[in-house]
């Protein structure tokens, strides 16, 4: 998760108190809360208790006197750091105490109480499915409400995840991001004042194998039959018109398990399309359709002399990725409006062209956060895989009232690698001046298996996972 602080605010204190500094933190670029210092001394000194002072990163002083301008400035830089870290502590930034300090002051920030709602899910056939929770249940309390409207059983909830979806033109879907443990998904949907918004559910794994766990019962096949027959329709899927003669034949049958089967085969079957963006391979200011599945960023570019070249980056291949968030400096501390700020947002990775040769690769989309999500998953199933697991998961574990996930789901949970200064310098270079930027590197605790990977593909090329420049050049 891509966590900044780009911006403060100075806010009137209640019933006539003094005014204060408030902290815009975002998460994946839009504004998730808005906390004081204090709010943040509180969390810091609740980790300490349980984690113990060595463990939790170190955290901005306070000050005695009234902070001038620019002691704001260096304290919300400070206070940046301080979450960066503590999210990329696979213990802190996976513990309760920090994502219901989150989900607490989302609820806060928008101002919406704790009642019973009515959450409408859109289901990849149109259908909604309407689920009554409480405005502040977590992702997984709603994820488990709705498996349990549909009656999906307990042990295939895990191959399923919500997503915050847009509406386009042409009733396609365009992804905004996997909603996280971290947020409530009612506020999360309804902060946004745009019916063009949704939640939908969609399976959640990359490697078609697990298709055969989900069709074992009615509801995953329903669902899993409905998500391939929209991505179809949207062209996600590309069929020629024989194989269109099949499916529909197939689909006339009401042959499910066959449909599916058939679509396995079809070129992008399990991939998710993203929005038309730019890139800087194979040369800058190319215009792309970016697709991700089968472990790895699928690129259409079309080049300056309006050529179409195809090309795939294979997720085995890249040694690390980055996601940067950029806003204009005028959105600093001088107290502009919170969450108006125009955020520009880029995913970098460094790709293993050919031996002994790595070179960084960006795109630039508003769904940078969401290629990152994808890239992330790809390395955690790998990894799954690669140690004979399984990705099953149960939800339903309640102790006390709350929600707990199974041990097996917490064992394949990669959390970030926590980078050191010199090496996000080295990655990064240096900054526009105009602009006030954050920088973080969005990768895999797997990355020294991964870095492994790399290197036997230097000493042993794979002939399965050409350099893409083959594809693009």
């Amino acid at each position: 998760m891509h966590f900044s602080i780009p911006e403060t605010e100075t806010r009137a204190g209640d019933g006539g108190a003094a005014a204060y500094v408030a902290y815009n933190i975002h998460v994946n670029g839009v504004l998730h809360c808005r906390v004081r210092y204090s709010q943040l001394l509180g969390l810091h000194e609740q980790l300490r208790k349980e984690y113990g002072a060595n463990v939790v990163p170190a955290f901005p002083p306070k000050k005695i006197f009234t902070l001038t301008p620019a002691e704001v400035e260096q304290r919300r830089e400070q206070l940046e750091k301080y979450m960066q870290a503590v999210r990329q502590d696979p213990t802190l930034g996976g513990s309760e105490t920090f994502n219901s300090f989150l989900r607490k002051a989302q609820q806060e920030t928008q101002q919406i109480p704790t009642e019973e709602v009515v959450l409408e899910v859109l289901l990849s056939n149109g259908q909604k499915v309407k689920v009554t929770i409480l405005t502040s249940d977590q992702t997984e309390d709603v994820l488990e409400a709705v498996a349990s409207k549909l009656d999906l059983p307990d042990d295939l909830v895990g191959y399923f995840s919500l997503f915050l979806v847009r509406e386009t033109k042409d009733g396609a879907f365009s992804f905004v991001r996997k909603l996280q443990e971290f947020e409530l998904p009612y506020v999360s949907v309804t902060s946004l004042h745009n019916p063009e918004f949704q939640i939908i559910l969609r399976k959640s794994y990359w490697d078609s194998a697990y298709d055969d766990d989900v069709m074992e019962h009615r509801v995953g096949l329903n669902l899993l039959y409905a998500q391939t027959v929209s991505d179809i329709e949207h062209g996600w899927i590309l069929v020629n018109k024989e194989q269109h003669r099949q499916l529909k034949s197939l689909q006339e049958k009401v042959s499910k398990k066959e449909f599916i089967r058939l679509a396995q085969t079809l070129k992008y079957y399990g991939y998710l399309k993203f929005d038309p963006c730019v890139t800087d391979f194979p040369e800058k200011g190319c215009h792309v359709v970016v697709s991700a599945g089968n472990n790895e960023l699928n690129f259409q570019v079309r080049l300056p002399n309006e050529q179409i070249k195809e090309g795939s980056f294979k997720v085995t291949r890249m040694r690390c990725w980055r996601v940067t968030s950029s806003v204009p400096m005028n959105n600093g501390p001088s107290g502009s409006s919170p969450g108006k700020s125009e955020v520009k947002l880029e995913l970098a990775f460094e790709y293993l062209m050919s031996k002994d040769r790595l070179q960084w690769v960006t795109i630039t989309s508003p769904q940078a956060i969401m290629l990152s999500i994808c890239l992330q998953s790809m390395v955690d199933e790998l990894m799954v895989k690669k140690s004979g697991g399984s990705i099953r998961k149960m939800f339903r574990r309640r102790v006390n009232g709350a929600l707990r996930r199974s041990d097996s789901q917490q064992a394949v949970k990669s959390p970030p690698l926590l980078v050191t200064s010199s090496l996000l310098s080295a990655c990064v270079g240096s900054a526009t001046p105009a602009l006030q930027t954050t920088w973080v590197l969005m990768t895999s605790t797997a990355i020294t298996p991964l870095r492994a990977l790399v290197m036997r593909i230097c000493s042993a090329p794979s002939q399965d996972s050409p350099s893409p420049s083959k594809g693009l050049r």
